[in-house]
């Protein structure tokens, strides 16, 4: 099977590759940003030996219909992975994320694919009151991140009513190998040693995903039934814990003396907020004001449909991504970036990791 992947320089892209490449599917990646494709050999174990005369990369931008139309010619399926991030600008948000999605789908159509396979994002759901959240709970997007995705959904469901397979997939946060952006923040102040604090005490759990496992059930939302999966499914891990549960896990796997510390939470968002508005902190509000709070999805109907189960943990997705970090610090582009795969200049939030004490001693600067 020949596979397009939009967004396919990204963090998903790049183990939605591997994924892919690994079951003996040609791939083509289509992205605006520059992919090496060496980075494959990185974050995963060894490919097949003829894997690099299998993929293909174009640079190109999913809001342009010339550009996607070169990318799918020839595709069996498409995964519609591209989006831009809530540190974008609003339009490319908003054009990005809306109008990528509708070229995606009008593309798909006129070429005869019949099926597109849209990365959504448990965003859509605001901050509810209840939980577990279900696939049919009310929909209310946080920012113009979420408040695209849900436009973007409503798209996936005109293109169905067209003849398209499109399954809707709601991961929540995943991590793996090569996952940085906030994490990355994370794992620097406890590779140093610091003080890890936590919005709220701690006690509330928040459900997390590793890419691996995310990666293996996209892949079978290529092939399962047409009336299996032409639906709207949420994807998250089975096994996690609190915050503090989870935080103190890799603290200890860690071994560098950091812990997780409670913090007013009420007060850490106001301070978040100002310092979001001023531009001196990366942590938007989808980060800060849900950091307290539950937030979990039911995975029963995925688990039914596909007789899919996730293999990892919360803590082991996190302790797999620390240690990849950990392998590869010295190596990371420390000067800021607004994607998943770049680190994130830590503004404010540096200093006050500088003002803190380490329990490791003399911290190394990076």
């Amino acid at each position: 099977m020949k596979v397009l992947i939009t967004g396919g320089s990204g963090f998903l892209g790049l183990h939605m590759g591997r994924r892919l490449l690994l079951d003996q599917h040609q791939v083509v990646l289509l992205d605006i940003a520059e992919m090496d494709i060496n980075e494959y050999e990185e974050v995963g174990p060894p490919l097949p030996g003829q894997w690099r005369n299998c993929v293909t990369f174009v640079k190109g931008d999913v809001r342009d219909p010339a550009a996607v139309a070169s990318a799918m010619k020839g595709a069996d399926a498409v995964i519609h992975s591209a989006a831009a991030l809530p540190l974008w600008r609003p339009n490319d948000i908003l054009t990005t994320n809306i109008l990528g999605t509708q070229v995606v789908l009008e593309t798909a159509k006129k070429l005869g694919i019949k099926r597109v396979i849209f990365i959504s994002s448990t965003s859509v759901y605001g901050i509810p009151q209840k939980h577990p959240i279900y696939e049919d709970d009310p929909l209310d997007g946080v920012g113009l991140y979420g408040i695209s995705k849900i436009a973007a959904e409503e798209v996936c469901q005109q293109f169905r009513n067209h003849g398209l397979t499109v399954p809707i997939l709601r991961p929540k946060t995943f991590v793996g190998p090569g996952r940085l952006g906030v994490f990355q923040i994370l794992f620097d102040w406890i590779d140093r040693g610091k003080p890890i604090p936590m919005i709220g005490s701690g006690a509330n759990r928040y459900q997390l995903l590793d890419v691996e496992d995310l990666t293996e059930v996209v892949s079978l939302f290529l092939t399962a039934p047409e009336n299996e999966v032409n639906d709207t499914f949420n994807i998250g891990a089975e096994r996690f814990g609190t915050v503090r549960e989870d935080l103190t896990a890799l603290c200890q796997h860690a071994k560098t003396g950091a812990q997780p510390v409670a913090t007013p939470a009420r007060l850490s968002q106001a301070m978040l907020q100002v310092l979001e508005a001023l531009k001196l902190s990366p942590l938007y509000k989808w980060v800060y004001l849900t950091a307290d709070k539950d937030s979990f999805v039911a995975i029963d109907k995925v688990k039914r449909r596909l007789q899919w189960a996730p293999k990892f943990s919360n803590a082991d997705a996190l302790i797999r991504t620390y240690d990849w970090y950990r392998a590869h610090q010295d190596r990371l582009d420390q000067q800021g970036g607004v994607t998943h795969r770049a680190a994130w200049s830590q503004g404010a939030l540096r200093v006050l990791r500088d003002l803190l004490p380490s329990r490791k001693g003399q911290g190394k600067e990076r």
